[in-house]
């Protein structure tokens, strides 16, 4: 197994493997993963409440990642941080892997296969209310890509946590604008995000959300309120290769072998 103990650097492998994965099972979501790599990286490396010898520990934290198309950056999180060998992602994506291309709730460290957007957040709001009646002291994280806040379910969600005071409860919205085939706002536009996330009752907290610091302490924070928080994440979708960054194509495009080498070498010098 490879231990990893600055984020920093578990950002960066989370990116290396990640392109790996995707270019050579011919995938796609490279871009959604490499906008979520330091978020995952600070959670895992700093925050969470986990042993990934015991990945199904009672007093755990609990982490959902509701954006199951971009599997790739938590598939590579769980393997650096010592669920499984990282070996094992050489087989994602293929013929009889349990490493499928979304989110698959049978690898050690995922707790909720995913990739129906607006269904998670309903059950990590569950688990926050089940840690609360069990006297529990762990949180339950949920990480939502923006498009999926086009759904009703997640505003139904957004309305019954703070009413319900579940403090013990954190949402991560990867904020990079893009969605599928269009920009967000040219879809169905989220703005002022933040003001809605206050009206409803959230603590809110607005960050950049590829720096670590930032990262890190809107996460110690949030335990402190009487409120859910919800982390509204400024990202870059394809962050760290250049013609990958703020492009809509790398939604669903799979880099060719140029492309692959070029962008393995861009995050070598991150």
């Amino acid at each position: 197994m490879n231990t990893i103990n600055s984020s920093l650097q578990l950002s960066k492998q989370i990116r290396e493997l990640c392109l790996n994965m995707v270019h050579k099972a011919k995938a796609s979501h490279i871009g959604g993963a490499l906008s979520c790599a330091d978020i995952l990286a600070v959670l895992y490396n700093d925050i969470l409440k986990i042993d990934p010898n015991n990945p199904e520990w009672a007093e755990r934290d609990l982490f959902f990642f509701s954006k199951g198309h971009a599997c790739t950056a938590l598939y590579a999180t769980l393997a650096s941080k010592g669920f499984f060998p990282i070996e094992d992602l050489n087989t994602y994506s293929q013929d009889d892997s349990l490493f499928l291309s979304h989110v698959s709730h049978y690898i050690p460290g995922v707790e909720l296969s995913a990739g129906s957007l607006g269904l998670t957040l309903s059950h990590a709001i569950g688990c926050a209310i089940a840690k609360k009646h069990k006297n529990q002291d762990a949180r339950a994280y949920c990480l939502l890509s923006d498009g999926e806040l086009n759904e009703g379910s997640n505003w139904e969600g957004f309305l019954f946590a703070p009413h319900h005071n579940l403090d013990n409860l954190t949402v991560i919205v990867d904020y990079n604008k893009i969605q599928s085939l269009d920009r967000v706002e040219k879809v169905m536009d989220l703005e002022p995000l933040d003001k809605k996330f206050k009206s409803f009752g959230w603590n809110t907290m607005v960050i950049d959300g590829h720096n670590h610091d930032e990262i890190l302490s809107a996460f110690q924070t949030a335990p402190n309120n009487q409120r859910p928080c919800v982390v509204i994440a400024n990202t870059t979708k394809g962050k760290g290769v250049d013609f990958m960054e703020d492009t809509i194509k790398w939604h669903y495009k799979s880099p060719s072998e140029e492309e692959y080498n070029s962008a393995c070498e861009q995050i070598k010098k991150m």
